[in-house]
C-alpha cells in the first residue's frame, strides 16, 4: 500500500510504501500513524486519522 509522506530532509512529499501501522501516545491520547522508508533508506513518518490507519492495518495483515 503506498502513502504519501512528508520527506524533511528533501522538503517535499514523497509516495512510499506503508511498511507498518503504529500507535504513539497513552491510552486516552492516542496518535495513529504509517511508517516508511525512502529510497536511500531514511525512516518516514505520517499520522492518519483512526480509521485510516484501521483499514491499511487490514491490508497489511493479508
Amino acid at each position: 500500500m503506498k502513502h504519501d509522506f512528508y520527506d524533511v530532509k528533501a522538503k517535499a512529499k514523497v509516495s512510499a510504501d506503508v511498511l507498518d501501522c503504529v500507535t504513539f501516545g497513552d491510552a486516552g491520547r492516542k496518535r495513529y500513524a504509517f511508517k516508511g522508508k525512502t529510497a536511500d533508506g531514511r525512516s518516514l513518518t505520517a499520522f492518519v486519522g483512526k480509521d485510516v490507519w484501521e483499514k491499511a492495518k487490514a491490508q497489511l495483515k493479508k
